[in-house]
């Protein structure tokens, strides 16, 4: 089996290919390159966010322990008002 010269040279680029497709190709590389930076910033602005919901939410669940204490202390404070306001 003879190779020919092409084959022996290894890969080359045949002169019958458009430039406009070669441009397009570099376009439609670009702009993916683009696009998957972008969903990256997406990403990491809601990870973020994500982070922050969490730390809300626990400090809303400590707030709303916090009031039950506290109306479990005037629930208090009222019966013993209560009981001297009756003597």
């Amino acid at each position: 089996m003879a190779m020919t010269q092409n084959e022996a040279n290894g890969w080359h680029l045949d002169k019958r290919v458009p430039i406009a497709l070669i441009a397009a190709m570099v376009l439609q590389t670009a702009g993916a390159l683009l696009w998957a930076g972008a969903a990256m910033q997406r990403i990491d602005y809601l990870e973020r966010e994500v982070i922050a919901s969490a730390t809300i939410g626990e400090r809303t669940a400590r707030v709303e322990e916090q009031i039950r204490y506290l109306r479990q202390s005037v629930d208090r404070i009222e019966t013993k008002v209560d009981g001297l306001s009756a003597l």
